[in-house]
């Protein structure tokens, strides 16, 4: 595959205020949040006033072209400060090279951020201010700026920024989106809205308290604009944005039941699983507490154990043993958690696993039944076990589901009115198909009969598919899968209605071809459609995807299509 070129793109965005951003038109990284593939930008803003300041360079995918077009723009040496909305390993590389360039340049950083840097940058004598409270910093004709602490447990160091003069709210990781274009503001912002739901699935609804706290602090601030680390800048729809962000915090902090899912991280590898499972848990409609054990305090640790269905931890390898603060949150949830409890277990290492290997055998012990099996990852974690991962915490909240739907059913006496109407609405019946998608390396199929056919020209239909299938990733704006109709009879249909365990081959035995546009056809299927991903929209527990028809075939003219019929509206 060709990688695209990258650039960086200045614009004037106020007065002496100009945003630089550094744009990929290809999937940036492995993490889950990219996984819609519309690219990225990372932002970069200056704001020159009797003092200059950068805030947020790129990381060392951006470090040569973002530091060529900050040269044509402005002398090195003049810059006196740079600001950090958070410190990681990849906008490390890209400070080594400008600090070389200007040594003269102040850092500004929250005081985890400092810890961060510290050990990131070991070998220069570094000039740090360090934020921990109401601290502000002059920069002359106005830009007086303002500092917000905005912690969470991915981002302990996350500091936010407010310029009175121009009313920007310099934001971090908060309100923005992984796309990539030409716009530098969100004009028809509307047309973000999928990205930036999809966006905070995947990196804010874990931190949900977090984020809740950082928007009742922002409301101190009357911004006009959002400037947030990756996508458009928020102007048109800040309002409209800011209470999505509410609503979807509050519906998180809704749900009956949640995980503690306990980590640290030595090089972010671990932190990525954590991101994986802790989506696919989310999805499945369960709530989780993200603790990260290098900020957190004891006290933190056992009360989200304490209020917990179930508890997951993990770690790293460092000379063959966990971190001490794993060992000391081990204590903690061996010593609070219920043996009723749902654990489950996962880790990272580079030439070992002993940490995990420790804190599997200390759970199993103490006699804790296991939600997935313990993951355990080698280095960085490719799409693949990206996806194994997500679908292991997806099984772990359905397995506490099930736990959950068993105790009210024992306590449940009479026929309840939701009983009846669940008993109505399976009367609803449908055409049942596979869907198969391929993305990459990744693959996946689903059996779906919630399928209906929504417009003439162009030909289209569409398919309700639950948030916690982990075919959904595979089904968003503008990707391509195939509906396989099934015919009467099939012994498809026995197949797929199984439960697969995470990572399974789905297809293993199954006599496919490829499709023209990645999917996979079923050669003992009645008829085919190659379908591309038009729009989607919430309902409920499931997306809506309604999809255009490229093409497609009809196999066997003699067979009759297969129809689902139901009991119940309760399940498929």
């Amino acid at each position: 595959m060709i990688e695209k070129p990258r650039d960086v793109q200045v614009f004037p965005i106020a007065a002496e205020t100009r945003v630089l951003r550094s744009r990929t038109w290809d999937r940036l990284k492995f993490e889950i949040e990219y996984a819609r593939q519309k690219g990225t930008t990372a932002n970069s803003f200056l704001i020159q006033g009797d003092k200059t300041a950068l805030f947020d360079p790129p990381g060392e995918s951006f470090t040569e072209g973002f530091l060529t077009a900050l040269k044509e723009r402005i002398d090195l040496k003049t810059i006196d400060y740079v600001i950090l909305g958070h410190i990681n390993a990849n906008r490390a590389s890209t400070l080594k090279v400008l600090l070389d360039l200007a040594p003269q340049i102040t850092l500004v950083c929250s005081n985890p951020g400092a810890i961060a840097l510290g050990k990131l940058i070991e070998e220069k004598e570094l000039n740090i201010t360090v934020i921990k409270g109401e601290e502000t910093l002059d920069l002359g004709q106005g830009h007086h700026l303002q500092f917000i602490l905005a912690p969470s447990p991915r981002w302990p160091d996350r500091l936010c920024t407010y310029d009175p003069k121009t009313q920007i709210l310099y934001t971090d990781k908060l309100f923005g989106a992984h796309v990539c274009g030409n716009q530098i503001f969100d004009e028809g912002w509307a047309v973000y809205a999928e990205d930036r739901r999809y966006y905070f699935d995947c990196l804010m609804a874990v931190h949900a308290t977090q984020v809740g706290t950082a928007l009742n602090k922002f409301a101190e601030y009357p911004a006009q604009l959002y400037a947030p680390g990756h996508g458009p800048l928020v102007k048109y729809g800040l309002s409209e944005l800011t209470n999505l962000y509410k609503a979807w915090v509050e519906a998180q902090k809704k749900k009956a039941k949640t995980v503690a899912l306990i980590y640290a991280s030595a090089y972010g590898n671990t932190t990525a699983i954590a991101q994986a499972i802790a989506r696919g848990i989310t999805k499945a409609g369960v709530a989780v507490t993200s603790i990260n054990c290098e900020a957190a305090e004891p006290e933190e640790i056992e009360a989200a154990v304490a209020q917990s269905a179930g508890f997951i931890m993990g770690s790293p390898t460092l000379g063959g043993h966990a971190p001490t603060q794993i060992q000391t949150a081990l204590g903690i949830v061996l010593s609070t958690a219920d043996k009723n409890k749902l654990a489950g277990v996962f880790g990272s290492f580079g030439w070992s696993g002993e940490a995990i290997d420790i804190l599997e055998g200390k759970f199993r012990d103490a006699g804790y039944r296991f939600g997935f099996e313990t993951i355990r990852v080698k280095f960085k974690p490719t799409d693949r076990i990206l996806q194994y991962c997500e679908e292991a915490g997806t099984d772990f909240a359905q397995l506490l589901k099930r736990q959950e739907k068993k105790r009210q059913a024992k306590a449940s006496g009479s026929e309840s009115e939701a009983s009846r109407i669940a008993q109505a609405v399976g009367r609803v019946v449908g055409s049942l198909c596979l869907v198969t998608a391929q993305k990459g390396e990744l693959s996946g199929a689903m059996l779906a009969s919630w399928v209906s056919q929504a417009s003439f020209n162009p030909p289209g239909f569409t398919v309700a598919v639950a948030k916690d299938r982990a075919i959904e990733n595979l089904m968003q704006g503008g990707d391509r899968f195939v509906l396989n109709i099934l015919p009467e009879g099939s012994i498809i249909q026995k197949r797929f209605m199984k439960n697969y365990a995470p990572g399974e081959d789905r297809f293993e035995g199954v006599d496919t071809e490829e499709a023209s546009n990645g999917g996979l056809i079923l050669k003992d299927a009645l008829a085919y459609l190659e379908c591309r991903v038009s729009s989607r929209m919430e309902c409920g527990d499931h997306w809506l995807v309604y999809s255009i028809t490229d093409t497609g075939k009809v196999l066997d003219e003699k067979q009759k299509t297969a129809v689902h019929y139901r009991k119940t509206g309760n399940f498929y």
